[in-house]
């Protein structure tokens, strides 16, 4: 069954197949719905019923606060529609998708342990692997229910492979799932790809990455794309074109053991020509051996050659992490938005 949905603000309409959630349908269309996590955590998809009926997925989802469920808001990524209907919603030039998601089947084709409890899991699926560095897909697991995202730690290729790098956690659903039970062979459906915060090849600034946990994925999928298109070199940005900027990567981590990215760095030649390794260890555990950098990774920002306004920044990781450096960034640094590049996770 398709359905019509209208946004009341622009007067936009974009069509809804059943099984899609409201924000999936207007990416898919090519409409340029906000959003970021894509999973019922942040908020930025919430919208306002005007007409129509409308199915809630999760109506505890976290990113609504009480006072959205007070006026009756929902959000696109957790609601179906159940016909046409007219909804209110934010949407900008930004959000339109730069390659439309779309729904695959993958085949588990592999695995590589990163950390002790970090994996990497290679999929494959039919025809091109399409995506911009920095994107994220969602991952249907059995017997899990919603679906899961994960960034994308390779690049985009022909060979049509789809590399994730997932941390454990405890007691979860879907990691059990993944570490204990998917075999190589099994499939599973998937959807993408999204996201927002994807490398961006025009900017001829030098670009600053900071990862926490299983935000290494995306960023390390920027700087393999950076390394790729030929953005890496030893020039300082602005201005000097392809082949012109260094990279900066701050990896936080809680303990020494959680330390990762120097193998694959040390793979891209760009990086290893002008880029810079800085591992963080928040809680060195007595004992560990560490003579590095201690405390929160964005302490360490300020301690970057240049003004901070004068980078390109991405970042993934935990959400204390995220706002602590889009705080830093933004109000004490003057950076400008259009310089962030960040989807919130929860």
């Amino acid at each position: 069954m398709m359905s019509s949905l209208t946004n009341e603000k622009d007067g936009a309409t974009f069509t809804c197949e059943s099984e899609d959630t409201i924000l999936r349908a207007a990416l898919r269309s090519g409409y340029g719905m906000a959003y970021e996590c894509n999973a019922g955590g942040c908020g930025a998809c919430a919208f306002d019923p005007v007409s129509g009926e409308f199915e809630s997925l999760w109506p505890d989802a976290p990113g609504l606060s009480p006072r959205d469920l007070r006026k009756g808001r929902m959000l696109a990524c957790q609601t179906r529609a159940k016909g046409d209907g007219v909804i209110r919603c934010s949407s900008a030039a930004d959000y339109v998708p730069p390659i439309r998601p779309a729904r695959r089947r993958l085949t588990l084709v592999g695995t590589r342990q990163v950390t002790h409890d970090m994996r990497e899991f290679r999929f494959k699926g039919e025809g091109a692997a399409n995506f911009l560095p920095g994107q994220y897909m969602l991952l249907d697991l059995p017997g899990v229910k919603g679906s899961r995202a994960y960034s994308f730690s390779n690049i985009a290729n022909d060979a049509g492979e789809w590399h994730v790098i997932i941390r454990r956690v405890k007691d979860g659903s879907a990691t059990r799932v993944l570490f204990d039970e998917l075999r190589e062979g099994d499939v599973i459906d998937a959807d993408g790809p999204y996201g927002t915060a994807y490398l961006q090849t025009e900017s001829p600034r030098d670009i600053v990455c900071v990862a926490g946990g299983s935000g290494f994925a995306p960023v390390l999928s920027v700087l393999r794309g950076a390394d790729a298109a030929g953005m890496l070199g030893q020039g300082q940005g602005q201005g000097q074109g392809q082949g012109a900027r260094k990279a900066h990567f701050l990896f936080g981590a809680r303990h020494v053991r959680d330390i990762c990215g120097a193998e694959e760095l040390a793979a891209l030649s760009g990086f290893a020509a002008a880029g810079q390794f800085m591992p963080v260890v928040s809680e060195p555990d007595e004992g560990e051996a560490w003579d590095g950098p201690t405390g929160f990774v964005h302490t360490y920002l300020p301690g970057l050659p240049r003004p901070l306004a004068e980078y390109e920044f991405y970042f993934a990781g935990p959400p204390p992490m995220s706002q602590a450096i889009q705080e830093l960034l933004m109000i004490e640094h003057k950076v400008p938005f259009g310089q962030i590049h960040f989807d919130r996770f929860f």
